[in-house]
């Protein structure tokens, strides 16, 4: 869908809050086609982030794992070696 969406959950240090509101946000700006709506429609779209920024909150808190945590400095590494092997031409 979006590849601006991070993957959130399972990594040391935890998420942030405002990691977790970046998300809904960019989420929102994906689904509603704005990146900043219009007076008109801002109050909808605020609504829109706060929800399911609570969502994603209640979410992430309740997921539940085996697996070891990941550090955030190695994911971040492979995703650009990847980036780098799919845009090399």
């Amino acid at each position: 869908m979006c590849r601006n969406i991070k993957n959130l959950f399972n990594f040391e240090p935890p998420v942030s809050e405002a990691e977790i509101r970046d998300a809904a946000l960019q989420f929102v700006r994906k689904i509603s086609g704005f990146v900043k709506p219009s007076r008109a429609n801002e109050p909808a779209f605020v609504t829109a982030v706060n929800d399911i920024e609570a969502a994603c909150r209640i979410l992430l808190h309740s997921l539940q794992t085996n697996a070891p945590a990941k550090i955030r400095e190695t994911e971040s590494l492979k995703a650009q070696i990847r980036s780098a092997r799919r845009f090399a031409r």
